[in-house]
């Protein structure tokens, strides 16, 4: 096997994808089979600078060139060989957000990311004008309110794009978006698989009179579907990537797609009556849709899958990152005693305990809101533990909720979509939250009312699904569409495990609901108060 997989790399018939997380950029290479062969990663955190959630574009490379670099050293280790070439590439990336470039290329603001909730007054504005959900993470957001702020900036702006978009275009010299990413941007025409023209018209007719020398479409990157090629390498993005030179240019990208679209990959997702839900750093479900929703909602966003299908999306700015708090507070308390413990061991220890609370939390509510939550309602965030004076606090209550916070403002835009009657044939999940067997599944399906599915390949997420979809850009056969690739010729004999939704699972997490509601008065005066 090992023999076979050499061979592979040494041929250049190996698929890479390269993710751009919240807290980790991490570098996936896949074999003929589309199982993963190696990988590399790079962790990383965004900065709260000037009012701004970002990331440096310094950062950016650092941490790329740190990743592939990790990459390379894994093949060495395991295989002996040299990663010169691949078949294929994708970027993706956290969604969203605002990188606005001059016409030499230069930044003109700091990249303002999907966590930033700055922009309600645009947001709002352009769901009116649309008679679209415009969430105030989605890049047209974020350009219309520096429109509004008078930023000096906005003259200059002449291409207009995000995180994986920008990456993609510095290693292919393109200006080209998935359209599932894409659609984080500016809504889509899903018939025509491109920005919707009628709503382009309409805003440049917004901004008309305010002497900008540009017009929309020309600062928005071309959309393209997944399946085609979408640049090469150049010897300048093979540098720029790998400095030490052995990485050869020449291979094809396929188009550079949102950690959205590749959580869909990832769990085979793409489908009608398919959804899927990644929860890690934020949390997001996403629903492959039969008809459209009956009206607008400001909870709930209409974006793509990779092949363009409309899909309703969930997004929360908030998941894991209490979770991560608290069991990195965990860990320096074993510390203080004398023992020096890995994190692993004391997450998996908090989500087991989970199983064991009691059904409610116990008369515990946690808002784990560490940015700005639209779904709730609050531009701001303070992390909140409260209980009342007779709640019992057990480590496996503290678990409980803990797990149940990390899905709450979810699951106010799951309600949304279980009252529409959005039917789904299969719920799957993928990210850090269900890499510990059964009790993320169970949350989850207590949340949503239906059954929730992981496959083995769960853990590997994001950068695995744009593997996949490099692959299918070189391995599709005629006409294949995504749909089928991946369902006949990566998931076909995939082992699953799904857990149906348990009644008393539900009713407790209802009544924690209740009670999350019921205090949300005192998160919103603790961000008001609490400086």
């Amino acid at each position: 096997m090992e023999t076979m997989i050499r061979e592979v790399i040494e041929q250049g018939k190996a698929c890479l994808g390269i993710e751009l997380g919240s807290t980790r950029i991490k570098a996936v290479l896949i074999g003929e089979d589309h199982a993963p062969i190696a990988s590399g990663g790079h962790t990383w955190e965004n900065r709260y600078e000037g009012g701004v959630w970002t990331y440096s574009l310094e950062a950016v490379w650092t941490g790329l060139r740190d990743a592939y670099a990790n990459l390379a050293a894994d093949v060495r280790e395991k295989y002996g060989v040299e990663l010169k070439r691949v078949a294929a590439m994708g970027v993706s990336g956290m969604m969203h957000g605002y990188l606005p470039f001059d016409g030499e290329g230069k930044l003109l603001a700091p990249f303002r990311t999907w966590r930033n909730t700055t922009t309600g007054q645009a947001a709002a504005e352009l769901t009116e004008k649309f008679k679209f959900n415009i969430p105030q993470r989605w890049s047209i957001a974020h350009l219309h309110q520096a429109v509004l702020n008078h930023e000096p900036h906005v003259k200059d702006v002449r291409f207009l794009t995000t995180l994986a978009g920008y990456v993609h275009w510095q290693l292919t010299g393109e200006k080209v978006m998935g359209v599932g990413e894409a659609s984080g941007m500016f809504p889509i025409d899903s018939g025509k698989l491109d920005f919707d023209q009628t709503m382009i018209d309409q805003y440049d007719a917004l901004v008309s009179g305010l002497g900008y020398p540009w017009k929309l479409r020309d600062l928005l990157p071309k959309v393209l579907p997944a399946g085609v090629q979408a640049g090469t390498m150049t010897e300048a993005g093979a540098k720029l990537l790998d400095p030490s030179g052995t990485l050869e240019a020449g291979f094809p990208l396929c188009p550079p797609e949102g950690d959205a679209g590749t959580g869909m990959a990832a769990t085979n997702a793409v489908a009608v009556r398919t959804g899927n839900v990644s929860a890690g750093t934020s949390v997001f479900a996403m629903v492959v849709l039969e008809k459209p929703l009956s009206k607008v909602y400001e909870e709930i966003d209409m974006v793509t899958t990779p092949a363009g299908m409309p899909v309703a999306m969930v997004h929360c700015n908030n998941c894991t990152n209490e979770i991560n708090a608290w069991v990195s507070l965990f860990q320096e308390m074993m510390a203080a005693v004398g023992h020096e413990v890995d994190q692993g061991p004391i997450f998996e220890a908090m989500f087991r305990a989970a199983l064991n609370g009691e059904k409610d939390g116990g008369g515990t509510v946690l808002y784990n809101f560490l940015s700005g939550e639209p779904v709730a309602g609050l531009t701001a965030g303070r992390p909140l533990l409260a209980r009342t004076p007779e709640a019992k606090m057990t480590f496996a209550n503290f678990s409980r909720v803990q797990l149940y916070s990390a899905l709450a403002a979810l699951k106010l835009g799951l309600d949304i979509l279980n009252k529409e009657h959005v039917a789904l044939d299969r719920l799957l999940g993928h990210g850090g939250y269900f890499k510990t067997p059964e009790a993320g599944q169970r949350m989850l399906a207590a949340a949503a009312g239906a059954p929730v599915s992981v496959m083995e390949t769960a853990g590997e997420g994001g950068p695995w699904g744009m593997a996949l979809l490099a692959a299918y850009s070189v391995g599709k056969t005629g006409g294949q569409s995504l749909e089928d690739y991946l369902e006949n010729r990566v998931f076909a004999g995939q082992p699953v495990t799904t857990i149906q939704p348990d009644a008393e699972d539900a009713a407790g997490f209802t009544a924690y609901m209740e009670r999350f509601v019921r205090a949300m008065p005192a998160e919103r005066a603790a961000v008001e108060h609490l400086q």
